[in-house]
């Protein structure tokens, strides 16, 4: 039988597993906290529900993913404003200013320079929780277009026009802090 004991063993395992995972997802220190101790609580509350059929680790992330879906549902309300107007004239065809430079270097070269890295994981973010999430699970979780609709709860439209400006925002914030610098 699971008892208390067994979630605070839990605790000191998997907890900071946990927390790198949804701190990848979210990228936000408090938000990720939040979600972990969430994560805890309900396991604690709901412990005569675990049957044992999966590993305490499995049963435990998807209690996460649970919370974090909620959380990002709160989160529906404070919509994205549309930033394509930064990038794009009433013709939508690119502004001259914003119009996107070259960039030199390879995806390798980049990811291997940990300045750059630092500067992208800090336009990370600074996108919406919901463009972080979309991304990350699209681009580093290599996720299929349906299973992140069906986490966001967004149609196939939505994801891709929510795809479309958080990879132009990205754009704009490394331009101007990496490229521009």
């Amino acid at each position: 039988m699971i008892d208390q004991h067994n979630i605070q063993e839990w605790v000191h395992e998997y907890a900071d597993e946990l927390y790198r995972w949804v701190l990848k997802r979210t990228a936000d220190v408090q938000v990720s906290e939040d979600l972990i101790q969430e994560t805890f609580i309900a396991a604690q509350q709901s412990i005569d529900k675990f049957e044992g059929k999966s590993s305490p680790k499995t049963w435990l992330i998807s209690i996460l993913k649970h919370k974090m879906l909620d959380h990002f549902r709160k989160q529906k309300s404070k919509r994205e404003q549309p930033q394509s107007d930064i990038f794009f004239n009433e013709n939508e065809t690119w502004k001259k200013d914003n119009n996107p430079t070259l960039w030199g270097d390879t995806d390798e070269q980049l990811m291997n320079n940990l300045d750059f890295v630092k500067v992208l994981q800090e336009c990370l973010g600074k996108l919406s929780e919901r463009s972080h999430i979309a991304i990350t699970s699209k681009y580093l979780e290599d996720k299929k277009a349906d299973e992140i609709c069906k986490d966001l709860e967004i149609s196939t439209s939505n994801y891709w026009q929510l795809i479309h400006r958080a990879k132009l925002n990205l754009r704009n914030c490394i331009q101007l802090n990496w490229f521009n610098k």
